[in-house]
């Protein structure tokens, strides 16, 4: 089994390699297969198509976020603060490759029915690590579990993220771009929840 699981690994940072140099496109599958030193036939055993060896490339991309997300944010300061740092940490970290982001990018916005728990389990984990980032160690908040309006806001927050991306992959517009599109979205809908919570406060008295 561990040979197994390591030839799919080596599959897949092959994959990573080429996305690197020349993008999606550059992704054959005989190439890929080749440059990992495995039978074609081995790589189809394992990955579908293109996309499902990217969304693959994709997990991998996410568990060193997962690493630098652990090791490097703050619980602390302000929610606006956290899910600047957070936003900040998820840019920086997923566009250093562009070439490859570009192809990641493509692949989940593939529309492949057969992929859709890999594209979820991508959104998922966005979801988990934005939530972290409202509830924080905030002194102001009576706990640290996200409620119905913390989800929704996440949600939002990641949508905002996501389009900035293609935005992004589309030469619209840089990281920092990506960064302080989704911060202003992040202010305005912060300022929006705190208001709200403000009138019915004012309501309720």
């Amino acid at each position: 089994m561990r040979a197994v699981e390591e030839r799919a690994r080596r599959i897949v940072e092959s994959a990573v390699e080429l996305a690197e140099k020349g993008g999606f496109e550059a992704v054959r599958l005989r190439d890929v297969a080749s440059h990992a030193g495995v039978a074609l036939g081995t790589l189809y055993r394992r990955f579908r198509s293109k996309e499902d060896l990217l969304l693959a490339a994709l997990e991998l991309e996410m568990a060193e976020l997962d690493r630098r997300v652990a090791e490097e944010l703050s619980q602390e300061g302000t929610t606006l603060a956290r899910i600047t740092s957070f936003f900040q940490l998820a840019t920086r970290s997923l566009c250093r490759r562009p070439q490859l982001t570009r192809a990641l990018l493509r692949a989940v916005a593939s529309g492949d029915e057969n992929l859709t728990p890999r594209v979820t389990a991508f959104h998922s984990q966005m979801q988990v690590w934005i939530t972290d980032a409202l509830c924080g160690k905030d002194v102001t908040r009576s706990e640290a579990i996200p409620s119905e309006q913390d989800l929704a806001v996440a949600y939002t927050l990641q949508l905002v993220w996501f389009a900035s991306l293609v935005g992004w992959s589309g030469g619209l517009h840089g990281q920092a771009g990506v960064i302080a599109h989704t911060r202003t979205a992040a202010e305005l809908m912060l300022r929006e929840v705190g208001e709200s919570a403000a009138s019915r406060g004012s309501a309720n008295g």
